[in-house]
């Protein structure tokens, strides 16, 4: 099929969902993907065997990004579509796996979502409407299991003041990685007394701000404000500087902070946390090396949304999320790129977590430990370039719950059109 065509057909299917696009101009610098994703998950709790769940699914995604059409006035419009399915080749139908949709019986045999997306452009600034996947500090979107978590709402980011990025947003629903419809935003309080993953109070919405700023080549600074109405409120401050060490190394290196507290009416109640964490890394060559530390303070662990929502910014982050109340934790990692050795495509990392002081439940000098070993290998050439497969081996060991394993391969496969 023609991309001309296939716009024909995304027009057509964006009309049918209240997305109304009158011009086509747009379709020569479009960018239309279909995405491939064979993903087998099984988590192994060492103690209660019989809580073990997982499944293997394969997913579909047809990820359509218009060109701009000007309208005048300097103004450029486009739309952009995202229809995600998947459906299920195996799995426990007896315990959520949080891949695919559970009704509290057995998982969904296929599930399948549609989001479409506005966006207008004058300058170097643009604003998207509809659905959203945001990476920045307080809200990031989950790439990590089939499908991805989606938001809705609107964005603006500019771009027109040199060296500075501007953004406000508004973000009012959530289409959580193993959902198919989108809800208000809640907290997500499993661990909390009584609480429960994505049940309780709904959020009218999130208010965001954030400006990044670029001092020089090397450094870079940021300030973000995220606002869960009647929830959680979010400052963050950060800082990277990269550089080169000599003719071969890199360094990476971050600082950043979080505060948090309760907003407006509090309807989770009191939510105090502090978080710091610095982390560096050095590339030499095939090597990278990374060292993270990660602390936090205050009455309570940090907060996230309810679906599962990752705190992308912190510095440690897997299985055991290490942001308990009081919890200090230290990351190292280690990756290396087999195309010295002529592996081109392949490289692998290997992480190392653990955390202590942590209070859960009232019980405190809790500790954690969480292992990670990715393998990742990419057909460099030839007839299936572009093949992806990702095997990802976990081991989680906690104080205050049960030890887990868990085994994750992903396949990948992107059609250009």
């Amino acid at each position: 099929m023609s991309r001309q065509n296939l716009w024909i057909a995304i027009l057509a299917a964006s009309a049918a969902t209240g997305t109304a696009v009158t011009h086509a101009d747009f379709v020569d610098d479009s960018q239309v993907q279909l995405k491939f994703k064979n993903f087998y998950l099984d988590r192994q709790i060492k103690k209660t065997p019989e809580n073990n769940w997982g499944s293997w699914s394969q997913g579909i995604t047809l990820d359509a990004k218009s060109g701009y059409h000007n309208i005048g006035g300097g103004v450029q419009v486009g739309a952009d579509l995202l229809v995600q399915h998947a459906f299920k080749l195996k799995g426990r139908d007896t315990k959520p796996d949080y891949v695919l949709p559970h009704d509290g019986k057995k998982s969904k045999d296929q599930f399948g979502k549609v989001g479409a997306t506005l966006k207008a452009k004058v300058s170097q600034t643009e604003l998207r409407v509809g659905e959203l996947l945001p990476i920045s500090p307080v809200l990031t979107f989950d790439p990590t299991r089939q499908l991805v978590t989606t938001f809705s709402g609107a964005w603006l980011e500019s771009k027109d003041i040199q060296n500075t990025k501007l953004t406000l947003a508004y973000v009012d629903k959530i289409n959580n990685r193993y959902d198919n419809q989108f809800r208000d935003l809640t907290l997500f309080t499993l661990g909390r007394e009584g609480g429960h993953a994505d049940q309780g109070p709904e959020s009218d919405g999130m208010l965001i701000a954030g400006v990044d700023y670029q001092f020089t080549p090397e450094l870079t600074a940021g300030y973000w404000f995220g606002d869960v109405q009647d929830i959680y409120q979010q400052h963050y401050v950060g800082a990277a500087y990269k550089t080169k060490l000599g003719e071969k190394a890199k360094l990476d290196s971050h600082l950043r902070y979080f505060n948090t507290a309760d907003s407006g009416s509090s309807m989770y109640g009191d939510i105090d946390n502090q978080a710091i964490s610095a982390s560096a890394k050095v590339n030499y060559g095939a090597h990278t090396v990374g060292l993270n530390y990660q602390q936090m303070m205050g009455d309570h662990g940090f907060p996230t949304l309810g679906g599962w929502v990752p705190g992308a910014y912190l510095a440690n982050w897997g299985i055991a999320t290490f942001t308990l109340k009081d919890e200090k934790s230290v990351g190292v990692n280690y990756n290396y790129d087999f195309s010295e050795l002529g592996l081109n495509g392949f490289n692998a990392t290997a992480v190392y977590f653990t955390g202590w002081d942590a209070e859960y439940n009232g019980k405190k000098d809790q500790k954690s430990e969480e292992f990670n070993l990715v393998l990742n290998y990419t057909v460099p050439e030839g007839q299936f370039k572009g093949l992806g497969v990702q095997a990802m081996y976990i081991d989680a060991d906690f104080d205050y719950k049960s030890d887990l394993q868990e085994y994750r391969v992903a396949t990948t496969y992107t059609y250009k059109f």
